[in-house]
């Protein structure tokens, strides 16, 4: 079979030789492991196929229940051969499991490697399943195919043809009658592995339904109780259980259907064997010729061990067929370039993601300057921007507000090269920003998004995380000034108390308190706050917005706020509206042209008041 078609997410891609070839580059360094276990594999086979000529040789070489032959060569020869299988099979299995974890450790830290570089729009563009996916699953499934599958593959294939061979230099009509019985018996096979494939895939579906009712069960625990669905929770659970169960037991019936099928194929090839085997033992055949009983009995074991292989080549063309399409997600997650990328020149001097050349690094002084930018989405059809020129100065402060929705993010994207501009430029401290490198560029950017994360440690760990070598006094004054040492006075172990997954364990506003003091321990030249107080309460958004207005001196900082109270002060106040930037001045200069700021400031200034007096 030299091409299948699969189908991955709607989509049909041509994978030649079960798309093998797209993973050789990633296994290649492994060849000399691969090799030996290829050889130790034939070599096993071969033991495999020898043994039952002792069988043979001794039945033949009995006298009224004595052997008349010298007993002590043929032990000795039985147990090097033994003992050669032994080791053979030891060797081929070792590494085969050395192979398998090596190329799954290769694969997820490739993918991982590489899902560090892409650019927020496959992000976008890909759920955290689908990501997922690709890392864990496809990798554990490459890794088992280019190790213990090939390992089988070599033995069953190199006994089968052994086996056969060595028939049918032994009596070539009785080879045939028995291989008569493999069409017919590797048809039926095929039949019921398809079904029992189809009914797997649909069991891993289902598991994924009971894996999202688990997980929505878990994280949505107080939503639920406060909805009170629990019994339409439930109802959803029991109905994938039974579903589940039902599958399962399908497939169970499929496997029985195809161990009993082998097993009847068996005892087929072992009666022929006897029959016509045993008659040629007994009287002869003119067609045929005669056997001997040792001969018979070799038969009899080939007759039984072939079958074993051919229902193994069987699942393994099954198996390929579906592994193609791991193999199509894996390689296209891996060749997928990402929106923003370094110049080879670029990199040659400030060096990549990994690999920093920070001594080529220039000091980043932080003036910002859109030059006739323009930008669209990669997914999208509308453009954002057009022919937008603004300077931002070093040291200034620039406030970005909207409604919810209206795009006030994009701007920080393109400063940050979350995002490239369509057309246009971009320069930072007067350079074009792809003149330099983006871990350049994001080492000097401190950023506080509105919905905190923090990273599975302690408290310490997280604030570290922006600057590794950061003192414990650098890091009890970047609290200091964000109001937090508050919320790390009153943790159990301080700064080495655990945040949790995700930072589960402390609130909402801690999780920002923390963020926003990690962003100032890096001492960044630009800092972005994206509505960094949505998440806190009135007393510490008073508190922090103090900390703000110092923390901001000397440095270039962009704020997206939606409470507009805390932009007053910015420098310039940029108003966005349906993704375009519609307004743009100082707070009292918008005021007063009393358009679509003015709105939004009265409107939440109204707002404010009203919920001031019902309280």
């Amino acid at each position: 079979m030299n091409a299948q078609k699969t189908k991955d997410n709607g989509q049909y891609v041509s994978l030649p030789f079960f798309g093998l070839p797209k993973i050789l580059k990633y296994i290649r360094k492994y060849r000399s492991w691969i090799a030996i276990m290829v050889t130790c594999g034939v070599l096993a086979s071969v033991g495999d196929i020898a043994i039952p000529f002792f069988q043979r040789y001794a039945l033949n070489h009995l006298e009224d229940g004595v052997f008349i032959a010298n007993l002590v060569p043929f032990i000795l020869f039985y147990v090097l051969t033994l003992l050669g299988k032994i080791i053979t099979d030891f060797i081929s299995s070792f590494l085969s499991g050395k192979v398998e974890l090596s190329v799954l450790r290769d694969l997820r830290k490739l993918s991982f490697d590489h899902l560090q570089t892409l650019s927020f729009s496959y992000f976008n563009q890909n759920s955290v399943g689908y990501i997922h996916s690709r890392v864990m699953s496809d990798t554990a499934r490459i890794g088992e195919l280019v190790s213990w599958v090939i390992m089988q593959g070599v033995w069953n294939f190199s006994y089968l043809i052994g086996v056969v061979i060595v028939m049918l230099s032994m009596n070539v009509k009785l080879t045939l009658l028995i291989l008569a019985v493999i069409p017919l018996i590797t048809v039926v096979f095929a039949i019921f592995q398809k079904k029992l494939v189809n009914e797997n895939r649909h069991i891993r579906e289902v598991n994924s339904k009971i894996t999202g009712n688990f997980n929505e069960g878990i994280t949505g625990a107080k939503t639920i109780k406060t909805l009170v669905i629990e019994d339409r929770v439930e109802r959803d659970f029991v109905r994938d259980s039974k579903e589940m169960k039902r599958s399962s037991v399908m497939a169970q019936r499929y496997r029985s259907i195809l161990a009993a099928m082998i097993g009847f194929a068996s005892s087929i090839a072992l009666a022929i064997v006897v029959w016509k085997g045993g008659e040629l033992s007994l009287i002869g055949n003119d067609a045929i010729g005669y056997m001997d009983v040792g001969t018979l009995s070799l038969f009899m074991s080939y007759a039984l061990g072939i079958i074993e292989p051919i229902r193994w080549i069987v699942d393994m063309i099954s198996d390929l067929v579906r592994e193609q399409v791991n193999i199509e997600r894996l390689t296209r997650l891996l060749e997928t370039k990402s929106d923003v990328t370094d110049t080879p020149e670029v990199i040659e001097k400030y060096g990549d993601t990994f690999s920093p050349k920070k001594e080529n690094w220039e000091t980043l002084h932080g003036d910002i300057e859109f030059r006739d930018v323009s930008f669209k989405y990669p997914d999208g059809d509308e453009y954002i921007l057009e022919h937008f020129n603004l300077k931002i100065p070093q040291g200034s402060n620039i406030a970005i507000v909207g409604e919810t929705g209206a795009g006030k993010s994009t701007l920080v994207n393109l400063i940050c090269r979350f995002y490239e501009p369509t057309s246009g430029q971009l320069l930072i401290d007067g350079r074009d920003a792809r003149e330099r490198s983006q871990l350049w560029l994001h080492s000097n950017i401190g950023y506080v998004l509105q919905t905190p994360h923090l990273f599975s440690g302690t408290i310490l760990e997280n604030l570290r995380y922006g600057k590794p070598d950061a003192t414990i006094d650098e890091i009890n004054d970047a609290l200091r000034r964000v109001s937090a040492d508050g919320v790390v006075a009153k943790a159990e172990n301080g700064l080495e108390t655990n945040v949790g997954e995700g930072g589960d364990l402390l609130s909402t506003g801690e999780k920002q308190l923390i963020s926003f003091a990690r962003a100032i321990v890096a001492d960044p030249k630009i800092l972005i706050l994206d509505e960094a107080t949505a998440s806190i309460d009135t007393l510490t958004e008073q508190n922090i917005q103090k900390a703000i207005s110092e923390v901001i001196r000397g440095r270039t900082s962009i704020m997206i706020a939606h409470r507009l109270s805390t932009v007053r002060d910015a420098d310039m106040i940029l108003v966005v509206s349906d993704g375009k930037i519609v307004e743009r001045g100082t707070h009292s200069s918008l005021m007063k042209q009393k358009g679509h700021y003015y709105s939004l400031y009265t409107r939440q200034y109204e707002e404010d008041v009203t919920k001031t007096l019902l309280n």
